[in-house]
């Protein structure tokens, strides 16, 4: 998980616009409220019971990070899921994943930069 994931999903806690817990998460997700649920990589159990609800709903869903860094981005305890509910929010989530996703994906070739052309080479 990236450093800007964190500190979006920290703002988005201290705004009030998550939940976290098996029973908030819950009960938000019945509720259909929530725009987009987080899960560690390491909460299997987590990702199997909510990946079909999510689905049901279409709820987007993101994997990242441990569930310690899921935890230290909330300044809580070790969390398995987080859900924002909030839409902006979610969206500047997503929208910082895609780029961490592109950029490490450029660092895996040689990327050049000219001026306003910009060249990939692999």
């Amino acid at each position: 998980m990236n450093t800007r994931t964190q500190s979006l999903i920290g703002i988005a806690r201290r705004a009030g616009k998550i939940a976290s817990g098996d029973a908030q998460i819950e009960a938000m997700i019945k509720k259909r409220k929530g725009f987009l649920l987080i899960i560690a990589e390491d909460a299997h159990g987590a990702q199997k019971k909510y990946t079909l609800w999510a689905n049901d709903i279409k709820l987007p869903v993101y994997i990242t990070g441990t569930k310690l860094e899921l935890g230290r981005s909330i300044g809580l305890s070790p969390r398995s899921a987080v859900l924002i509910l909030d839409q902006g929010f979610a969206k500047a989530i997503l929208l910082a994943s895609l780029q961490e996703s592109f950029w490490s994906g450029c660092r895996s070739s040689s990327f050049y930069s000219l001026g306003r052309k910009n060249i990939f080479v692999n």
